[in-house]
Parts: C-alpha cells; structure tokens; sequence
C-alpha cells in the first residue's frame, strides 16, 4: 500500500475519534495525541480502529513508537510489508 493511501486511511480513523480533525492542520512530525488533543481512551479507540481496518496487530509495547503522524505511517508501513498476507483495508463506512 502507498504511504498516501495509508494516510489517507490514518486520518478516517482519526475522524472516527475527533471528526473535527483538519488533515491540512496536522503537522507530520509533532505530537500526534497532541495535535488531535487525543485522550488515553480516544487514542486507545485510534489504535483499535487501525488494528481493524488495516487487520495489523499493534501490540501495547509498540503504542510508544506511534508518537507523530509519519511515525505512525512509517509503524503501519512496516507491518503491512512484513505481514504474511494481508487482507485489504477495510474501506469507511458511510
């Protein structure tokens, strides 16, 4: 998957949680829970959502890597190349 796709499905989920994100007002390389004024439980609710819509696995020792936006592109990135087969993206519900 191309890292524009996989933006693209980062930021719906990221709606699902705060619809009032402006993907034009995230910076890439800031604090993402503080771009998105994220709580523990919303971005809990992030993490689950990524791990069912992309069907990766993100174990809780790896919730520390996912600090910004392009670190969590480059953490899905890897997991979906290093998957076995993976099953395609869930598409957003209307």
């Amino acid at each position: 998957m191309d890292r524009a796709r996989l933006r693209t499905l980062v930021i719906d989920s990221l709606r699902k949680i705060a619809p009032e994100v402006e993907e034009s007002a995230l910076r890439d390389n800031r604090p993402l829970r503080d771009e998105v004024d994220l709580d523990s439980m919303d971005w809990l609710n992030f993490i689950i959502g990524l791990h069912e819509r992309l069907q990766v696995d993100i174990p809780e020792a790896d919730y520390r890597q996912l600090v910004s936006l392009d670190a969590v592109l480059d953490y899905l990135a890897a997991r979906l190349r290093d998957a076995p087969t993976a099953s395609p993206p869930r598409d957003s519900e209307p």
